[in-house]
């Protein structure tokens, strides 16, 4: 029988490790368009993705775990977000006109752009092209 100090040790163990791994997690999550980062990363020549999201879109929920790996596998890609309900000057800027559209740029030039595209092989060689 294991003890009640054992017992908390453990836990608190476990529960370490999984905050260290959102911690990971959010590490990877894509940040919020910043036009000063933005201009940085295209000045270094970076592979970007600006991801134009709404959070009640289910075609946006979808493309997102095949995103989050992408990120994951490519972490030198520089992922922005758009949110299409509250940031309608950048949709201006990058003429936008749904929600759920992915726009990479390898540097300061825009290589590829999709709306509504959920194939994880289809985003896999849109954003392959940035590399």
């Amino acid at each position: 029988m294991i003890g009640r100090r054992a017992f908390l040790s453990v836990l608190f163990g476990f529960l370490g490790i999984a905050v260290l791994g959102l911690m990971l997690d959010a590490s990877q999550a894509a940040q919020s368009f910043d036009a000063a980062k933005f201009d940085a990363a295209q000045q270094a020549g970076k592979p970007i993705l600006v991801e134009v999201t709404a959070p009640w879109c289910p075609t946006c929920r979808a493309q997102k775990p095949t995103l989050q790996s992408i990120q994951t596998e490519r972490p030198d890609l520089v992922v922005f977000e758009i949110d299409f309900d509250t940031k309608k000057d950048l949709l201006q800027r990058f003429g936008v006109r749904s929600q759920s559209t992915l726009i990479v740029f390898n540097g300061g030039r825009e290589i590829n752009r999709s709306t509504g595209v959920t194939d994880p092989a289809q985003i896999r060689k849109q954003i392959a092209a940035a590399f």
